[in-house]
């Protein structure tokens, strides 16, 4: 059966015109029913935006549908996005980032770079550089079996996009825009491109990523530019869509051209930049080293400093996980993990029930190689982390049970996702996740959710504390450490009467067992999860 596409909205500037927009979104949904995104490129807040959004802020009023929204393109509104590596401005509304890819639940990817391209090294913070387009490509173009992304996201228009195509108006293409935006776009080859800055509507023809004759067939990509949101001269600034995830998509369908697909408009830029590659990546080569299995594009100068004048060394491998700075329990070829625990083995991954669990079936997923935190996993260990959700999720409703998971990146070596059942007759997933916020707000910890389209990369980069759940109908709560924090809070919760009742095992060091009981344990649970355990079906 053919994926359900998702609904999307895209909107062009809307420089602080709130009311104006999302009174729109409200009509066209009302008449056309609900989408699932809005995603707004180019000037999000304008000179006046202040008293609307403080509306927003304070939460009298919030956006009808998950919004999200690039960053500053100038000085005056660089204020308005507090974490470069993106956060929720407000109730449905998040700032993706500087640069990265979201990948939601649904499997639709969605690769974003904020601001307009600067000269200059480093970038100011409502720019981008030929540096962060380059780490952004690297970072996207070293996954296995790369073929593109859904969506790109950019403030400004790609130059040169007018070639070979439909007229752009009064806008002339080989002069406006980016040519670092037309890099990325030859580069990620998104079936959908949204650019805004230029007051003007424009829908370019769809053009192919192949060459005729020469090369396999791939889909296309299609171009369009929105204006601002009002504008008297009545242009589009919203621009409704419906797609299917590509990865879902069968593949014929993927790539079948349109009548009216034209050449590919960066061919020529492409060219001339593979002139200078080689100069590029020496350059690159000696000032940075990459960890090409991250989702977002980061970046570490190799000499270890965040600027200044440092000396070219020799290159450095990527390597594929860290490696831990003394021994480590949770790393499988230590001889300091209790292997009697370990209940299943993949090939990226593990599984280990929880010295001194809350219960008897509180089982770890655990990489097998050294990864701190979700963050810094790589697809392959990601993917794998995926499987063991599904099948733990599959394995506890078979026993009446709903599954809470939680990570706690603070004071910790290696990544231990802590898998915890609760009784579907004991309380509802929406009692669970009042517990957390009742409890963080006592503590005075700040737990947001995660909106639904959203995963940890989008909030989190690596080397950041925070603690994360995770509940098993896809709801996530989300606090970023920034002092202090309880090490036991996860348990402490679920512990607590309203959910497990069981307020004397919060802590792990009051509730180990013998190591004959705990072996049988292990030994109960590997057999119960067999029918459920695909690494032995691999």
């Amino acid at each position: 059966m053919a994926a359900a596409p998702l609904r999307v909205l895209a909107c062009g500037d809307v420089e602080g015109r709130l009311e104006a927009l999302f009174g729109r979104v409200r009509a066209i949904q009302s008449k056309s029913g609900p989408f699932d995104m809005l995603l707004c490129v180019g000037n999000f807040f304008g000179s006046t935006s202040e008293a609307e959004w403080a509306e927003y802020c304070t939460g009298t009023k919030k956006a009808p549908i998950p919004t999200y929204v690039l960053g500053a393109n100038d000085q005056e509104t660089v204020s308005y996005f507090p974490d470069v590596s993106g956060c929720e401005l407000a109730e449905n509304i998040t700032y993706l980032g500087r640069r990265g890819l979201y990948s939601g639940t649904s499997g639709l990817q969605i690769a974003y770079l904020s601001g307009t391209e600067s000269q200059y090294e480093p970038a100011p913070a409502y720019s981008f550089s030929a540096k962060d387009v380059a780490e952004l490509k690297t970072s996207l173009l070293s996954t296995p079996n790369f073929k593109g992304v859904d969506i790109l996201l950019t403030s400004p228009w790609p130059r040169d996009v007018g070639t070979f195509a439909n007229s752009a108006g009064e806008i002339d293409t080989k002069k406006c825009g980016s040519k670092l935006v037309s890099d990325l776009a030859a580069s990620l080859k998104p079936r959908y491109h949204f650019a805004a800055l230029e007051k003007a509507y424009y829908e370019r023809l769809p053009y192919r990523n192949h060459t005729v004759l020469q090369e396999t067939p791939k889909h296309v990509s299609r171009f369009i530019a929105l204006a601002d949101v009002g504008n008297t001269s009545k242009k589009k600034y919203l621009y409704a869509f419906s797609i299917v995830p590509m990865s879902l998509m069968d593949p014929a369908e993927l790539v079948k051209q349109p009548q009216d697909t034209t050449e590919n408009p960066y061919r020529k830029s492409q060219k001339e930049a593979q002139k200078s590659k080689a100069f590029l990546c020496e350059e690159s080569a000696c000032q940075f080293f990459f960890d090409l299995s991250k989702h977002q594009g980061k970046k570490r100068p190799s000499d270890g400093k965040e600027g200044g004048n440092y000396q070219p060394k020799q290159a450095k491998k990527p390597r594929k996980y860290a490696v831990p700075s003394g021994p480590c329990w949770f790393c499988l070829a230590s001889p300091e993990v209790e292997k009697h625990l370990v209940v299943s083995i993949g090939t990226h991954c593990y599984l280990a029930l929880a010295k001194g669990g809350l219960l008897p079936d509180h089982v770890l997923i655990l990489p097998i190689g050294h990864y701190q935190s979700v963050v810094d996993l790589s697809s392959e260990v990601v993917e794998e982390v995926t499987k063991y959700k599904s099948a733990l999720k599959e394995f506890f409703r078979s026993k009446g049970k709903r599954y809470v998971l939680f990570e706690r990146n603070y004071k910790s070596q290696h990544l231990q996702l802590q898998v915890i059942p609760v009784p579907l007759d004991r309380c509802t997933a929406e009692d669970i996740k009042e517990s957390f916020i009742v409890q963080a707000q006592k503590q005075k910890i700040e737990l947001h959710e995660i909106p639904e389209h959203s995963d940890i990369t989008q909030v989190a980069r690596s080397g950041t504390p925070y603690f994360y759940v995770e509940l098993d109908t896809g709801e996530k709560l989300f606090h970023r450490i920034r002092g202090p924090f309880p090490l036991h809070f996860g348990r402490a919760v679920l512990a607590s009467e309203a959910v497990l009742a069981i307020p004397h095992r919060a802590d792990w060091r009051r509730c180990e067992a013998e190591r004959a009981e705990e072996a049988a344990q292990a030994r109960a649970f590997r057999r119960d999860f067999q029918p459920f355990d695909f690494a032995l079906r691999a």
